[in-house]
């Protein structure tokens, strides 16, 4: 723990830093970790009114308030340093980096430990607050202005009011905070409730268009039923029986007001088939809210023994 040692962190943590005279008479944030080293000294002999003289003088000169109880360890580089607070039972490892206006405060009024520790290799943005006696792991990096008042694991990286876990950051470079890079927790938060949302509206559109599809069929076949029951009256005058029973009507096809019914004639040249067409339709179009009828004739012979064997007898007939 030495001058060299202390120049040499200036250097790489520092792009700014130039020369070495540079940085021995303008860099306040380590003129105040010089101070503190003295004045940690007096604390520890229990000289504790010019430890904290000692300090309160560093305070005046440097804009860094370093209370002479605190424990700083080797290669600590306080940046600009302008309104850093560190109090008396706080604790910061090795190779921390701290920027200006960070406080390192307590949350109680009894003695004892009260402030943080801070693990080795911490990065501390601008404006940052850690708060009571909590540990920060080893390479943890808080963003600018967050507001630390729960343990953080090593390597993590918080950032916001209160201070929330964003993740660890396995590719960083080591002594980087890149504050303009740093994760988003609520962001993350909010864009998985705005997919699931997404993916629920989705499946909500699904449910709505098969129970639609499905109401729709229903209705298509209730109204299938209506017509043939319909049909039911027009009566083939050569047989003396309705076209349904007879099985001259195939097939009926409702599709919106539109009607298709499929039929067969008894005799490929049956001289009624205008007749019964023309029945078929007045018939439809009287169930209202139809409004075009069709009535397909089908290319197949009317099958005479299947109509006997449905009615059982040929008396029937």
């Amino acid at each position: 723990m030495g001058i060299r040692e202390d120049i040499r962190t200036v250097f790489e943590k520092d792009p700014a830093a130039r020369s070495t005279l540079e940085v021995i008479c303008c860099y306040p944030g380590m003129h105040a970790i010089w101070i503190h080293r003295i004045a940690h000294r007096l604390w520890r002999y229990r000289l504790r009114f010019p430890a904290r003289l000692l300090s309160h003088i560093s305070r005046a000169l440097t804009g860094v308030e370093i209370h002479p109880g605190a424990t700083i360890g080797r290669r600590v580089f306080i940046d600009h340093g302008s309104g850093v607070v560190i109090g008396e039972t706080a604790e910061i490892g090795n190779d921390v980096l701290i920027y200006m206006g960070v406080v390192l405060g307590g949350t109680s009024l009894t003695k004892g430990k009260r402030h943080p520790t801070i693990g080795d290799d911490v990065i501390v943005g601008s404006g940052a607050a850690v708060l009571g006696p909590i540990e920060i792991g080893d390479g943890a990096r808080i963003g600018a202005g967050s507001v630390v008042v729960r343990p953080v694991p090593a390597g993590a990286t918080v950032i916001g009011v209160p201070g929330r876990i964003a993740g660890p950051d396995e590719q960083r470079t080591p002594g980087i905070l890149d504050h303009g890079d740093l994760p988003d927790p609520m962001l993350r938060v909010v864009s998985r409730l705005l997919d699931r949302q997404s993916r629920l509206e989705e499946r909500i559109f699904e449910l709505e268009r098969d129970h639609v599809t499905k109401e729709a069929k229903r209705n298509e076949l209730i109204r299938e039923e209506e017509v043939r029951n319909a049909l039911r009256t027009v009566i083939d005058p050569e047989v003396g029986i309705d076209i349904v029973d007879l099985g001259l009507v195939k097939k009926v096809h409702v599709k919106d007001d539109s009607v298709l019914v499929s039929m067969v004639l008894t005799t490929s040249a049956c001289p009624l088939v205008d007749y019964l067409k023309d029945q078929v339709k007045r018939t439809v179009l009287g169930l209202g809210e139809i409004k075009h009828v069709e009535v397909e004739i089908l290319d197949e012979p009317f099958n005479w023994d299947r109509f006997v064997a449905q009615k059982g007898k040929l008396e029937d007939l």
